[in-house]
């Protein structure tokens, strides 16, 4: 009996979704920061095993809508609940509530079988959390709950079973070495813009988009020219910093995370350039792929 099916993550921004993803899926393929909307699209990872197939989906946080962008965002948050044959809500230990009442409504009456997580569990006493489950367990009675540690990965073996058991039969959905729906381009946008939320505080990363230009594979090496999308001159001057120096070093980083990613050398270009509205220019959100 061969099952398959899609395995998909919610949760407001930051509470470990992407960490969860990776350990689940066993590979670097959401970027993770400690800041907030990091994951802007939704991006699948596949797991194959001799009598499985499961396609997790990390999502992006759900938030409250400012730009075409965000509404495009929480646009992939709905379908990943829309399609889903298993969900993952995933809520941190010390969160007092869930904002989104729309979200919870869908959540509290689907037939779809629900994994509450609660993460982060290692930052509490046990009375702390066990308070936090008999809350969870009124607000969402028909859901399993799973008290975890994504980044310590405490209890996602068991997860990962419990998955399995739930997933209805069928055949894949992908190739038998397919480890994501995502092209290798998307990848190196999502390393750069993962040094740019590391190394610029503000609003100066949550402003940028990456669009690789060029990705060229030769032998021994791949080359690489990318532009760095903001939407002020003020932004581009922080980002290029003294002497260049800001660019650089988002430079260096990247290129170390790509080389560790393909296993290859890599040569990269960076650029900066701005576009007042991107965020909310349809051609401009279609080109970075938010068009659903």
């Amino acid at each position: 009996m061969y099952k398959s099916g899609f395995v998909n993550i919610i949760g407001n921004p930051n509470v470990g979704k992407s960490t969860l993803m990776n350990a689940l899926v066993g590979e670097r393929l959401s970027i993770i920061t400690s800041k907030a909307q990091t994951t802007r699209h939704r991006i699948m990872g596949i797991v194959n095993e001799d009598n499985c197939q499961i396609v997790f989906s990390d999502t992006p946080g759900v938030l409250k809508p400012a730009y075409k962008m965000h509404e495009s965002m929480m646009a992939f948050v709905k379908s990943a609940l829309s399609d889903a044959d298993i969900i993952l809500f995933m809520v941190e230990v010390k969160e007092v509530l869930f904002k989104n009442e729309d979200i919870l409504r869908v959540l509290k009456n689907t037939d779809v079988p629900v994994l509450l997580l609660i993460n982060k569990i290692d930052e509490v006493d046990q009375s702390f959390l066990e308070t936090k489950v008999d809350f969870w367990k009124s607000e969402l009675p028909k859901a399993e709950i799973y008290p975890i540690s994504a980044l310590h990965q405490f209890n996602i073996d068991n997860i990962f079973l419990r998955i399995k058991e739930l997933l209805p039969e069928g055949e894949p959905f992908y190739e038998k070495d397919a480890l994501t729906d995502k092209p290798e381009r998307f990848f190196v946008s999502e390393i750069i813009r993962e040094k740019l939320l590391l190394n610029f505080k503000k609003e100066v990363p949550y402003s940028c988009e990456v669009e690789v230009e060029e990705f060229k594979e030769q032998p021994d090496i791949i080359r690489m020219r990318a532009n760095i999308i903001v939407a002020r001159d003020s932004q581009k001057g922080i980002i290029i910093g003294h002497q260049g120096k800001g660019l650089k070093k988002v430079g260096t980083e990247a290129r170390k995370d790509l080389e560790t990613f393909f296993g290859k050398k890599v040569f990269l270009e960076l650029y900066v350039k701005v576009n007042k509205d991107w965020r909310d220019n349809d051609n401009m959100l279609k080109r970075f792929g938010y068009n659903h």
